[in-house]
């Protein structure tokens, strides 16, 4: 399993600093928590390690630098995210989702098919994500929760061992965000986790060490307890973030 370290990163729009000079050290297995008002920089930052804005600095999962490689090759090292909107293929059903996530070589013809056997990874995923019972109906009819379910189940198939996943919650019911918080838990058994959330509910259930960003910098950075107690964080958004949850 491998952690992923960030050193001086930074990312500029014109001028503008939306991260500027963030160190950061998730380790293995973790469910770290990005938080912090709108403009932190924290999209920013997943978008710079996944490679979909130009950054300086260094992004290390494990041994490999990630900055200045291309989106798909970063992917295929493992490195996957979700969006505050599922992606998924809502005209498909869930099992057809997974099936091309998992790259399973089936021409389109054979996707539209019910199949007699699934192949174990799928299977697996199935299981990890709770939608087994699920597995033959469209994407689109699932419920909200159950399309972010999805979602992360697609990463899981390709073998993704940090996730990245920006307000994997938002929208959901009390016991969706339960459940979610629950299959982090079983995701990171083997896996390293990094959450954009602004839910200070759910961060305060499931986070297991949590950085806080503002303005493009790390404000403040450790357990739950640790970060809530911070002056600085009560003053720029905590006070702030609990009135919005």
């Amino acid at each position: 399993m491998s952690g992923l370290r960030i050193r001086d990163l930074r990312v500029s729009f014109d001028g503008f600093k939306a991260v500027d000079g963030v160190d950061l050290d998730v380790a293995p297995g973790d469910i770290r928590f990005l938080i912090g008002p709108n403009g932190a920089g924290k999209t920013t930052l997943v978008d710079a390690v996944t490679g979909l804005v130009k950054a300086s600095g260094s992004v290390h999962f494990g041994d490999a630098e990630l900055l200045g490689r291309p989106v798909h090759q970063i992917a295929r090292m493992g490195v996957g995210r979700t969006f505050q909107t599922a992606t998924v293929f809502e005209e498909l059903t869930v099992l057809q989702n997974l099936d091309i996530a998992a790259g399973a070589g089936r021409s389109p013809w054979s996707l539209l098919r019910r199949r007699t056997s699934v192949p174990t990874v799928v299977s697996e995923a199935l299981e990890t994500i709770n939608l087994t019972a699920q597995r033959d109906q469209l994407a689109g009819t699932l419920a909200h929760g159950q399309k972010q379910w999805l979602e992360i189940g697609m990463l899981l198939v390709q073998d993704v061992r940090l996730l990245l996943l920006d307000e994997p919650v938002a929208g959901m019911s009390h016991d969706e965000r339960d459940a979610t918080g629950a299959l982090l838990g079983v995701v990171s058994r083997d896996r390293t986790v990094v959450v954009i959330e602004h839910d200070m509910d759910f961060m305060r259930s499931f986070a297991r060490t949590v950085t806080v960003l503002h303005a493009g910098k790390v404000l403040s950075e450790g357990s739950v307890a640790q970060v809530q107690a911070d002056p600085k964080v009560q003053e720029v958004y905590l006070g702030q973030g609990t009135r919005d949850a």
